[in-house]
């Protein structure tokens, strides 16, 4: 077996009959995945590990979801050889559709299905309750996070996230097309019924960048981190991967 390259944590079954890659939330790492299980129904769970995180926490993070989908599609190329799909939740979602950008450009295979999560489409006005907080509000957010996530990390790897997040926000401030970007792949947008970060009805432009099926799922903005039944069978459902 080959070892694991560096954007995933950990190298992909020979036999999975489809890959999910998982692109991590704003400010944290791929081990937000961690209640997700590694298969289901021959689909398999890829977490993407991100540069200025966690087991990569000494390279540089980067500055914008162009220079970062750079790097991914190159780390990521050896292992499109089936079906596969792309999930991203809020400031992720926008790094998902700008490598998919990318493999287009490079004429590299493309995902089977987008699946993204509380975000408004690229060409809409930027939005989000964490966009508009303080540095210090930013911080009170992300140990409400490692609170769901059911981690307590030392105040030094804190303030290294905290750091990471602040440039994740400004990253998702500068990430903007002035008109729909016209994707090769499918979309499948998610809302959650008691999100309070991006509310489901501000996700409609995503329609103008490709078929898209909307999906509403009961939950909050961090629901996903359970990998929730009804989260599986959208995934089962539209990017398949068989017994």
């Amino acid at each position: 077996m080959r070892r694991p390259q560096k954007w995933l944590i950990r190298e992909p079954a020979a036999d999975s009959a489809a890959r999910l890659f998982c692109i991590p939330y704003s400010g944290c790492g791929a081990s937000m995945y961690r209640k997700w299980p590694r298969f289901f129904d021959g689909i398999e769970i890829c977490p993407v590990q991100l540069p200025g995180r966690e087991n990569r926490m000494r390279e540089a993070a980067y500055g914008t979801y162009e220079e970062m989908a750079d790097g991914l599609v190159e780390g990521l190329a050896p292992y499109l050889d089936r079906p596969f799909g792309f999930f991203g939740h809020c400031g992720s979602a926008l790094a998902a559709v700008e490598t998919t950008i990318r493999l287009a450009e490079r004429e590299l295979p493309l995902p089977t299905r987008l699946f993204l999560s509380s975000q408004v489409a690229p060409h809409d006005p930027p939005y989000g309750r964490l966009l508009g907080m303080t540095h210090a509000e930013l911080r009170d957010e992300l140990l409400r996070l490692f609170n769901e996530l059911s981690a307590a990390p030392p105040d030094d790897l804190v303030d290294l996230a905290h750091g990471i997040l602040i440039a994740d926000m400004e990253a998702t401030r500068k990430y903007h097309h002035d008109a729909p970007v016209r994707l090769g792949s499918p979309i499948t947008a998610i809302g959650w019924t008691q999100d309070i970060d991006v509310p489901n009805h501000l996700i409609k432009g995503w329609s103008d960048c490709a078929p898209t099926d909307f999906e509403l799922l009961e939950g909050v903005h961090y629901a996903f981190l359970e990998a929730p039944e009804a989260l599986r069978a959208v995934v089962r459902r539209d990017l398949g991967g068989g017994a």
